[in-house]
């Protein structure tokens, strides 16, 4: 038999699946159960959205076995919404719940980070006035049980401990520990809290001018964390900041207004919406102003995206700083949302925002969700990691700073300041040393076995001299020979100073968290090494 491939034929399914969900969306109870009397004449004679109410009445009633409205819409809603643009979706509880946790800037739960290290649960830090704290948990401990069920060995994964380990607050959780030295299990009930997220990772100077503030994400609590950080980095001495949005996603556009806020003068522009159904809100600077005297360079990447490149861009085109790295992702699209009685929700695009010189930076998005977002992906192919030059915009898209400066819309921000990725570290030893996940590993067995030591020192600079004196680096090679990668001498003398400064870096963090890996690892940070020097060099 032959099969006749026309559009009709193909696009049938898709059709179906969106008439049934439009259906969900405008109401199932336009045609309440009749046992399958329905005047179907009476349909067909009916409005557009009358007729989509029917067909889901009549698979609910007449279906050939029994079927879940319910399960087809869960089906069905990613379908419709796939058909608008990459950034309206649909959440299933679960999911939403997740969502509103990363943003509201808490959750609920024992207070504790961890890792999966050798099929066991190792605790990595208790958060400071947590629950886990206060009943006495210490880092170094391993969860074997949680509510006297076993968790530890070959298969836990973090979704699964997580799952075990958060709860709502107040009610309580029995957690049994093996302590290093102790023979038996230790046993604690913790009654689990309200757990801050935090998405200022670290503040801290990066000489005696200059400090350094990095934001992960713009939840409900980023303004305010952010300006104390800013305050106490003002009180040590801060000039001039290097804030870095690198790996930013975005978050609540009222987050990244506030804090463009505090560098602009009042009345300039921060960003404006507008969209079918939206009239045009513009966001102007107030008389906030308290960092409007601050030296400003923004640091930006491939996956700096939404809300951070709102912020990068009001930056940009009042020529109030700087922006240094590559090009940023390219979303310039407003979502809000819409949630339902069962948890579920809708995340829909009501509208475009528009930098102050008028230009959307939202990349094209037609030809598919799957070639929107292997663009980042296409981009390293074709060298635009390592070359500024890789980059073409048309004239239609160029656009004026207030100071003359040329930008462009229609793909991300452009950085003023290129900085290349440094591939030559990325070695095959490397690769074969980071596909085992070796230098992580390496890093939590030596903090766990040098715990007592590690914890006498309070600063990243101690951790790095003291690591530095024990010379770890031939340590792990040793280490990642009995783990199946020989050592490659070659190959070393491009990637030995990477690796160490990693190693360093990641030990730090296991005592002192970010406070402890960020100063590390910026001897490796191209991106923060040129943000340095051209602040340095400025009056």
């Amino acid at each position: 038999m032959e099969y006749n491939n026309s559009k009709k034929t193909i696009y049938t399914p898709l059709i179906i699946a969106i008439v049934l969900v439009a259906g969900i969306f405008i109401g199932r109870n336009l045609f309440p159960p009749n046992n399958g009397n329905i005047d179907f004449s009476s349909v067909i004679k009916s409005s557009y959205n009358n007729k989509i109410s029917a067909v889901l009445q009549l698979i609910e009633n007449n279906y050939v076995e029994n079927i879940s409205v319910d399960t087809l819409t869960e089906k069905a809603i990613p379908l419709i919404l796939k058909n608008l643009d990459p950034h309206t979706s649909y959440l299933p509880p679960k999911e939403n719940d997740e969502a509103h946790e990363s943003l509201d800037g808490s959750f609920d739960g024992i207070g504790v980070q961890f890792n999966i290290n050798n099929d066991t649960v190792l605790i990595v830090s208790t958060i400071s006035g947590g629950p886990s704290q206060k009943a006495g948990i210490l880092a170094g401990d391993r969860i074997v049980t949680v509510n006297d069920s076993l968790i530890a060995g070959v298969g836990i994964t973090n979704a699964g401990v997580m799952k075990a380990l958060k709860g709502q607050a107040g009610t309580t959780v029995k957690i049994g520990i093996k302590r290093k030295n102790i023979k038996d299990l230790i046993y604690f009930d913790i009654v689990r809290d309200k757990i801050p997220l935090y998405s200022v990772d670290v503040s801290y100077m990066l000489n005696k001018n200059t400090g350094y503030i990095k934001i992960s994400r713009f939840a409900g609590t980023t303004y305010k964390e952010f300006i104390e950080a800013a305050e106490k980095l003002k009180n040590l001495g801060m000039k001039k900041l290097v804030l870095d949005l690198r790996d930013n996603g975005g978050g609540y556009l009222g987050e990244a207004v506030n804090i463009a806020d505090e560098f602009l003068p009042e009345g300039k522009m921060i960003v404006y919406t507008k969209g079918a159904h939206r009239k045009q809100t513009e966001y102007k600077a107030t008389n906030k102003n308290k960092l409007v005297d601050i030296e400003l360079a923004v640091l930006i990447n491939s996956w700096t995206a939404s809300a951070s490149e709102i912020l990068s861009g009001a930056v940009q085109d009042n020529d109030r700083g700087v922006i240094i790295g590559r090009r940023s992702f390219g979303k310039g699209l407003v979502q809000e949302e819409f949630d339902f009685k069962d948890r579920s929700g809708v995340r829909i695009t009501v509208a475009r925002y528009y930098t102050p010189a008028g230009r959307s930076i939202q990349k094209p998005y037609k030809n598919g969700y799957a070639d929107y977002y292997s663009d980042i992906y296409k981009r390293a192919v074709d060298g635009e990691l390592l070359s500024a030059d890789s980059t073409k915009f048309p004239d239609s898209l160029k656009y004026t700073t207030l100071g003359g400066k040329t930008v462009y819309g229609g793909g991300g921000i452009m950085p003023d300041y290129f900085v290349p990725v440094d591939t030559t570290v990325l070695t095959d030893y490397y690769q074969k040393l980071t596909s085992k996940g070796l230098i992580y590993k390496f890093a939590l067995d030596y903090t766990d076995d040098n715990r007592k030591k590690l914890q006498s020192f309070k600063t990243a600079r101690q951790i790095n001299d003291y690591l530095e004196s024990k010379d770890i680096l031939n340590e792990f090679i040793k280490y990642a020979e009995d783990n199946g990668v020989r050592k490659n001498s070659y190959d070393l003398k491009y990637s030995k100073n990477f690796i160490n400064t990693r190693l360093k870096a990641y030990i730090a963090r296991n005592i002192l968290d970010n406070e402890g890996f960020f100063p590390i690892i910026r001897e490796i940070d191209d991106d923060l090494k040129k943000a340095e020097q051209i602040l340095n060099n400025s009056k």
